[in-house]
């Protein structure tokens, strides 16, 4: 009887464990530099992590200095993980959209180059299945006056950026780039998806 009992409790812990590891998921987005953006994902409810970092290029592990030359084909991007219990894949999108210009090849405001390309690379079906349908609908709709121009693509290596792009803006708010470039994208955070915001 005490083996039975051991034996379900194993069981019941290693289900448990295997739903807590279900609990989140990932998604990958480029949408230019990734100071400027993971501060906005950081601030989402039902988001758990966001690190910056490289996808999308032909070298592996590279600086970023080696991105920065536009020859690695690595676009700066964020890998968030979410718990879809919470924020969906949608609401992710919605917020990627809505948070810089989608229209450009290759550029946001000052930044330009294949680095700073809008690109969503997706990790499963579903995910390809709504970013597309998403941003049909955005050209269909001419939401922003223009066609949107964002790639999406399979999910290729991710590579983790060098610790101090980490938690830029959480670091460095006070900085001149910060105050000019970063809080004004919160601040339009602030105002459109308050809601979605932690406390």
């Amino acid at each position: 009887m005490k083996k039975l009992i051991l034996i379900l409790l194993s069981v019941l812990s290693l289900s448990q464990a295997n739903a807590q590891g279900k609990k989140t998921e990932k998604a990958t987005f480029g949408m230019g530099c990734f100071w400027c953006t993971e501060a906005i994902f950081q601030r989402l409810k039902g988001v758990t992590s966001v690190k910056s970092g490289y996808e999308g290029g032909t070298l592996s592990n590279p600086t970023y200095e080696e991105v920065c030359t536009g020859a690695t084909g690595h676009a700066e991007v964020l890998e968030i993980n979410y718990n879809p219990s919470v924020i969906s894949y949608e609401d992710l999108l919605e917020v990627f959209w809505k948070s810089h210009d989608p229209t450009t090849l290759n550029r946001q405001g000052a930044d330009s180059g294949t680095q700073y390309r809008s690109v969503i690379f997706y990790h499963n079906a579903e995910q390809k299945a709504l970013a597309e349908k998403y941003k049909a609908e955005l050209n269909k709709t001419n939401a922003f006056g223009k066609k949107v121009v964002t790639a999406i693509e399979a999910a290729k290596p991710f590579y983790v950026a060098e610790n101090y792009h980490q938690d830029y803006y959480l670091k460095n708010g006070s900085e001149p780039y910060c105050r000019l470039v970063i809080l004004p994208k919160m601040q339009k955070l602030e105002k459109v998806f308050k809601a979605k915001l932690k406390n």
